[in-house]
């Protein structure tokens, strides 16, 4: 698979940037008076959120956890913790993000540290991930470093050179015990995280993430044995996860450069601190981890609980839209061939999974948590069919909003919503299938791409055919993953065409697009057609 190319983006985002040193994506430079305004906008006040007696978790980092002085991803990056929340009940606890890009301990420290302390209660909890930013000059320009040896106690009066103020600066352990100490007076419990990895390897064959890039997370272990702190290796449950995708995968959960996340990386990392937490034998955290939802931590699977069996039966996935799956219950409404795949496929050799749903595009099946759904439920040997389009060609960022960018080609743009102002990063067509394809693969499963069927609308005798577009990209997708293709589009339309545009009306139902149970009936026996063309594997357990 081709890597993702973000040289549009690059040149949109960040060319006014690098102008001006220093400045981030809404043209502040961070931790100045303008900068923290513009953040507090923003940020909560510290507390504010709190639900009567119970806890408080207060995120306390820099750009990997809040990205750009608001967060907002205008830029095509997020930090983890505008998404922490997901992971808990809202019931029994919230979340508080008071992370700023760009901080370092010693910034954050001084700048905005004394606000988040004034909210934090007895019983409430306060994640530290700092250490990306504690670089550079001591004493000008940012003046964001902290002393060396990192875990010394020593402490050192400097002049800043532009302002001439004078400043007490601490080692990286200095500043670190000074937050545990402070969070412990208040009678809240501390958390160290090592710092979210890089998109950096260690060997040539990019099969290993670095997790030694920085000395950070020795250093930050050292201090939770020394602090008697609970300690989460972000570190290291994210750079496993990314190691196991492959680089294709691992490059899109960054975004512009090899630090920051995409909204995928920052799921990805939200989820490994919620795992980590799980995990965590540390006593201290014992009633945040009863907040943790479970069900998100460990989601249940799509196949029918079945009574075991001395030989498994491998699962066969339908994954789309309308055509796939529709009202599927009155015998003259409209259907998708999945309800009717009991006619090809032999349920004493399979079991068919029908996840399509009406209205979907590549994109929106995605960001529901549909696909989650799918990709969590694949075990090795399952089949996952794959078949998109119809939705893809609406608008991107208006109506619906469930386009895609039309093309195979692996690109994206960041976009404005107009349905409620937030900022997403939307993809291709071939991405999002491309992706679809490589999750399988990952969980052991066998892909197959399935075209879309084509529409009641005819030309010169002939019904439509989207060969030089949507059928085109899937081809191209094909012949770049290397993934089986069954050309339903073609298949369906060369039978319709010898039926006749008034024998083929019957197929549909309701419009031009939607199918009749005879229509549904009709496309499944097309997609067994194509798969005994193609000698797949899935042949084996048709009927």
């Amino acid at each position: 698979m081709k890597r993702l190319s973000l040289l549009p983006l690059l040149f949109l985002f960040f060319t006014p940037i690098c102008a001006q040193e220093g400045l981030d994506v809404n043209g502040v430079r961070d931790v100045t008076l303008d900068s923290l305004e513009k953040a507090n906008q923003v940020r909560p006040v510290s507390g504010s959120s709190r639900h009567g007696s119970n806890p408080v978790l207060f995120l306390v980092g820099n750009s990997t956890m809040r990205n750009g002085t608001l967060g907002n991803g205008n830029n095509g990056q997020w930090g983890w913790g505008y998404f922490c929340h997901e992971w808990f009940d809202k019931s029994s606890i919230t979340v508080e993000n008071h992370a700023l890009g760009g901080t370092s301990p010693r910034t954050f420290y001084r700048r905005l540290w004394p606000d988040v302390l004034k909210g934090v209660q007895p019983g409430d909890f306060v994640v530290l991930e700092l250490g990306h930013n504690d670089n550079g000059p001591i004493d000008e320009g940012r003046a964001r470093s902290s002393l060396k040896p990192a875990l010394a106690h020593d402490s050192l009066l400097v002049t800043i050179k532009e302002t001439g103020l004078q400043e007490m600066v601490y080692t990286f352990g200095g500043y670190i015990r000074r937050f545990v100490s402070e969070i412990r007076a208040k009678g809240a419990t501390p958390i160290l995280l090592t710092l979210t990895p890089r998109n950096a390897y260690t060997d040539e064959a990019q099969t290993v993430i670095d997790r030694k890039l920085t000395t950070f997370t020795p250093w930050i272990k050292a201090l939770a044995d020394e602090l008697h702190a609970p300690l989460i290796d972000l570190n290291d449950i994210s750079a496993t996860k990314l190691e196991k995708y492959g680089t294709w995968k691992a490059d899109y959960h960054f975004f512009g450069d090899k630090i920051h996340s995409s909204a995928f990386g920052a799921h990805m990392n939200a989820a490994s601190f919620a795992e980590g937490l799980e995990r965590c034998n540390d006593p201290q955290v014992f009633r945040l981890q009863q907040a943790l939802l479970k069900d998100k931590l460990h989601p249940n699977s799509l196949k029918p609980a079945t009574a075991p069996s001395k030989k498994k039966k491998p699962t066969v996935f339908l994954t789309g839209d309308s055509t796939v799956k529709n009202n599927d219950s009155d015998e003259s409404g409209m259907w998708g061939w999945g309800a009717v795949a009991y006619t090809v496929f032999d349920s004493t050799k399979c079991t068919v999974v029908n996840a399509a749903k009406a209205g979907r595009s590549t994109r929106t099946y995605l960001d529901e948590g549909r696909w989650d759904a799918v990709y969590n439920s694949i075990d090795p040997g399952d089949y996952v069919l794959i078949q998109f389009g119809h939705n893809d060609i609406g608008p991107i960022d208006t109506q619906k909003e469930r386009g895609t960018i039309a093309t195979a080609a692996d690109t994206c743009h960041v976009y404005h919503l107009q349905s409620n102002g937030q900022y997403r990063v939307i993809y291709s067509f071939g991405w999002y299938l491309k992706k679809f394809i490589g999750d399988v693969r990952e969980r052991g499963g066998i892909p197959i791409l399935v075209s879309l069927t084509p529409r009641n609308e005819w030309t010169g005798g002939h019904i439509e055919r989207r060969n030089d577009s949507y059928g085109r990209w899937y081809r191209q997708v094909a012949e770049e993953t290397g993934v089986e293709f069954v050309d339903l589009h073609n298949i369906a339309a060369d039978a319709l065409d010898k039926m006749g545009k008034e024998k083929a009306a019957a197929m549909f139902n309701h419009d031009h697009t939607h199918t009749s149970l005879a229509g549904a009936r009709f496309n499944a026996q097309c997609v067994a057609k194509g798969l005994k063309k193609n000698k797949s594997p899935l042949r084996k357990l048709l009927k």
